[in-house]
């Protein structure tokens, strides 16, 4: 799986915001050229070094994905660094020609693996050496990692890639007398994807959620907590995907997913360095235009219907408790969404919160406690609170004072103290989300494709400036109750020893 820390991201979540003064990120130079096929350009010079950071994001995430095909907006992350028709293969007719066979055996083998307890084993696992041969042969024509050789012996760096509910991002950077090579490359891969290595790539993505959900115990209670807390509403779906159809989705599946979401149009590009702006622009028309645009982005239709009632659910797991606390509140572009993130930051944002100071500096009942909107920004979303207790405590003390603190600002708004100190978190963001030529590329392209508007991440900040006490009162007295709450707490299970022994005592 592709993963980096990126040095400078979106802060808070974009929202709805009262016109006002600009503020200093809505005032940045930028220069917005839109494509006749749709794809967006994002232009902006800043010549402190000479490199140029590129960052693209695609309408395309988790939430797009249809029934039986969990997990392939991330599969694809990994399937737009194999290469092209022209890179990654020293002879793409010959590779090729060998698909057909392969997919023609994955068919077979994803038959038999749905027939589920009649599934024949033997069967089974012939079909999945005879597919790992037909690929070893289809390999013998593959350079693996050449786009990352090329980048690289040209000075790219932070090349990699992400995948989460809304969006699927690729970014990295380049010493401005390469950024041609953006453009060349950049437009190859999209215009002509070949997704080689498919099926063993199937298998490294299956690898990936075991190593992240399946043996993570924090991976498989966040998982678990989101399945229970939405039953309708795909935000409830792993990104990573569900095992049963990562192991079932096909060539053809992917390639679908491709067309219907890799468009131009769906695609947001931030170049942000040190550029010529009218270069840019002109290489934008010369190597992407003529791509065809693909089909409209389309909303998720399906929606949370609200719960009536707190849900609780345990997840057993040999490791040390945890404990996960959501309560639905609406998407980014909500005009609440600014004071939850201000709610959010009074209890745990920083050593002097309230929970924080609570739990971890005075009582020491737990290692960590904090907070946040998950898991997407586009649609309404859970509201959460994570605690990990210190032994002997537990995960019962952890919520009890959450929930203490939460009716505490029921019944008395933050201070002046506490305001002061969130906004002071707030302008200090504002400053050190300026300074970084990548992150801010990165934030410029996703607030463009999750709301078509680069300028809305920092009308969000200043949103944040402006939220009272009372609005944050309000909102807790809103969102933060019982009933729409979900619990996750992860627990050891129980010792064969031990159920005897309660079993005998009754």
């Amino acid at each position: 799986m592709r993963r980096v820390i990126v040095a400078a991201v979106l802060l808070f979540l974009p929202g709805a915001a009262p016109a006002q003064e600009p503020s200093p990120g809505e005032q940045l130079p930028v220069v917005k050229r839109v494509l006749p096929n749709g794809m967006t350009f994002l232009f902006l010079r800043r010549s402190s070094a000479p490199t140029v950071s590129f960052v693209t994001h695609f309408r395309a995430g988790a939430v797009d994905e249809w029934t039986g095909i969990s997990g392939t907006a991330h599969l694809f992350e990994h399937m737009l660094f194999k290469g092209s028709h022209s890179i990654g293969t020293t002879n793409a007719a010959a590779e090729q020609a060998l698909f057909p066979a392969i997919d023609a055996v994955a068919d077979s083998f994803t038959a038999e693996f749905r027939k589920g307890g009649t599934t024949d084993s033997a069967r089974l696992e012939a079909l999945r050496d005879r597919l790992k041969q037909l690929e070893d042969s289809a390999r013998t024509f593959v350079e693996s990692n050449e786009l990352d050789r090329i980048l690289t012996e040209n000075g790219a760096q932070f090349l990699n890639a992400s995948t989460n509910t809304d969006v699927t991002n690729y970014y990295f950077a380049l010493p401005s007398n390469r950024a041609k090579l953006w453009f060349l490359l950049e437009s190859d891969r999209i215009r002509n994807p070949v997704l080689r290595e498919f099926y063993s790539e199937r298998e490294v993505v299956m690898e990936e959620r075991r190593l992240r959900v399946e043996t993570q115990p924090a991976g498989l209670l966040r998982e678990e907590f989101l399945q229970a807390a939405f039953r309708a509403h795909p935000y409830g779906r792993p990104v990573v995907g569900i095992a049963s159809e990562i192991q079932a989705v096909s060539r053809r599946s992917a390639e679908e997913y491709f067309k219907r979401f890799y468009g131009p149009n769906n695609a947001v590009v931030a170049i942000v360095g040190d550029i010529t702006v009218d270069t840019m622009a002109l290489w934008a028309d010369r190597y992407f235009a003529d791509i065809p645009a693909g089909e409209p982005h389309r909303p998720v239709v399906t929606q949370e219907p609200p719960q009536r009632g707190e849900r609780r659910i345990e997840v057993e797991y040999d490791a040390n408790p945890q404990v996960l606390i959501g309560y639905h509140v609406p998407s980014g572009e909500h005009p609440d969404a600014a004071a939850l993130s201000v709610l959010s930051a009074v209890l745990t944002g920083g050593r002097t919160s309230r929970l924080y100071q609570r739990l971890v500096i005075q009582d020491r009942v737990a290692t960590n406690i904090g907070s946040g909107m998950a898991p997407g920004q586009l649609y309404p979303r859970l509201l959460q609170f994570s605690g990990v207790p210190i032994a002997p405590h537990s995960t019962q003390e952890i919520e009890a004072a959450v929930y203490e603190e939460v009716t505490r600002l029921e019944r008395e708004a933050p201070t002046d103290y506490e305001m002061q100190r969130v906004r002071n978190q707030v302008q200090a963001g504002a400053i050190q989300r300026l300074q970084d030529n990548f992150g801010l590329a990165f934030q410029l392209s996703s607030s463009e494709a999750l709301w078509y508007d680069w300028r809305q991440t920092f009308r969000f900040q200043s949103a944040l400036a402006r939220v009272t006490a009372a609005d944050v009162q309000r909102v807790a007295r809103t969102y933060l109750t019982k009933s729409n709450r979900t619990v996750a707490t992860l627990v050891r299970p129980a010792t064969p020893g031990a159920a005897a022994a309660a079993e005998g005592s009754r």
